[in-house]
Parts: C-alpha cells; structure tokens; sequence
C-alpha cells in the first residue's frame, strides 16, 4: 500500500480519538476528526468533573502535530450527518485512506461492579454508537476504498471482546466490532482494501485517569503503564503503509504485539501485551457461507 495520507478518526473529542488523531498527524496525514463536543463543559467523567476536549481543539493538535486537522460536528448516531463526513472528505481530498472507529457512548455507570440489569438500560447504548455507527462508517468507506483500490478500515476495541470487562453491553460491543473486521476484510480482500480491529492496553486518557480515582485498587496499577494513545495511531499508519497488510487483514490484534512487527514503542516504551492476563483474540473459521 502507498503511503497513506488522509484519514478519518470518529469520536475524537478527547481520550482514544484524540490520541489516535494525533499519532496520524504526527506522521504528516491530513485527520478529519468527528464528535459532538462543540464546546468544553457538556461532558463529564467519572468523579462528576468537566472533561475537557473538543473536536476543534482536537483538530488544532493535530495540526500542530505536523500534519493538518479538520475538525467536523457529528453525532454518531445520526446517519444523515454521518453520511455528509464522508460528502465532505471527498469533496475536499478525493479520497480516503484510513478510517479509524472510534465513536462509542460511555454510559456513566458503566465501570461499575454492578451486574447489568441493576445499570440503566442506556447502557446498552453502545451498541448504537459504537456497534451499529461503526457499521455505518464502515459502509461509507468500504465504497471509497473499494473504488480506489486502497485503504485500511481500523475498529477500536479491547480484551472485553473476550473476557468479562464492564458487563454485557460493552462486551458485546468489542466482539461485534472484531467480527465486523473479520467478515468485512473477506468483502475487501479483492479489492485491496483490508480491516482490522486493534486491542488497546489501558490507556492514558481523561476518563481513564479519573477512574484511578474513583477505584485506585482496580486502575492505579494499569495506570501507571498504560498506553498514550498516539501510541495506536502509530500502529494503524505503519499498517496501511505496509505493502504485506493483506496478512493481517480480517484479524484481531494486540496493539502492544503488532507494534514489534514494525518497530514501534510507546514514547521509547515497549508496553505489554496482557495476553497471559486477560485472554487470546479470537480464531475465526475460515468457512464462507453466501
């Protein structure tokens, strides 16, 4: 694959998105960044505090980064205006590269020991926006990859596509996005277009820093070796532009892992896999029914 050089990070306001973003400017690519923070105070954390970022704020970093942000309002949830994103990046650049799904609802109980019928039923709001938006997003860019031949579909997921991690919503989220990678990546195989779904260690983001405070027994000791997430954005970029991609299409993966393949460490850190600790990606069948 050439070298890519436009992309598209959903849910980039603050934490992964953000991060992600950033990793791809940083390796000169133009980053359209999406999310529905328009102004600092309207979301909050764990502990009850404003979190900060927005999607223009994310857009300047990016640009200062190296490469150049374009910030677009966009809720996940809404087609319509998912749809004029993707209107809108080929007006403007004519082609798309890499499409990193991030956009996902974090309901405010969800990193509660509480099993799920005694959390609010939206919490199971994540499989709109995060499952189902994903599809969408991925709908959009398969048919512009597809017709250029080129690009990379990437699903932001974790260890709870495998084991119990935040309950039944947020579980079957992750395990519906790695199987999205898997059966889109047979769709886009002959057209040279491939799609993976990553899983990010813990990470160093807003929310993930207050939740060290509210249960330090469970996050400090993940905190303190958890990932920065341009750390993914480095490993998406060295991805598309490996012209072997094709042998990690269709496949989940272990973002510490992968990152050796290419020779990448997380600000001169090698993080660790979690494999031992938290489980195996799964092992898909090979088996095609039409």
């Amino acid at each position: 694959m050439s070298e890519p050089k436009v992309a598209l990070v959903t849910g980039a306001s603050r934490g992964a998105g953000k991060g992600i973003a950033i990793g791809l400017a940083e390796k000169g690519m133009t980053v359209y960044v999406t999310g529905r923070t328009k102004t600092k105070g309207t979301d909050k954390g764990w502990t009850g505090d404003i979190l900060p970022g927005t999607v223009d704020a994310t857009a300047q970093a990016c640009t200062d980064a190296g490469g150049k942000g374009v910030g677009i309002i966009c809720d996940a949830a809404d087609d319509g205006a998912t749809a004029k994103v993707f209107e809108q990046i080929m007006d403007e650049q004519g082609r798309l590269d890499i499409l990193f799904n991030n956009a996902a609802y974090i309901h405010h109980q969800l990193i509660e020991p509480k099993p799920f019928w005694e959390k609010e039923l939206d919490a199971q709001y994540i499989l709109d926006v995060g499952l189902r938006s994903s599809y969408v997003a991925s709908w959009h860019a398969a048919k512009i990859m597809a017709a250029q031949k080129s690009g990379l579909i990437a699903f932001g997921s974790s260890f709870g596509g495998t084991c119990y991690m935040h309950g039944a919503a947020y579980g079957a989220q992750k395990a519906g996005v790695d199987k999205f990678a898997n059966d889109m990546a047979v769709d886009l195989e002959p057209f040279n277009v491939q799609a993976v779904s990553i899983w990010m260690g813990p990470l160093r983001t807003e929310r993930a820093l207050q939740a060290a405070e509210v249960h330090p027994e469970q996050y400090k000791e993940f905190m303190a070796i958890a990932e920065n997430p341009h750390f993914t954005g480095h490993i998406v970029h060295a991805i598309a532009s490996d012209p072997k991609a094709q042998e990690l299409s269709g496949k989940v993966l272990i973002g510490a892992e992968v990152a050796q393949r290419y020779g990448i460490k997380d600000d001169g850190k090698e993080p660790p896999s979690y494999r031992e600790m938290l489980g195996a990606p799964p092992e898909f069948s090979e088996a095609k029914v039409y």
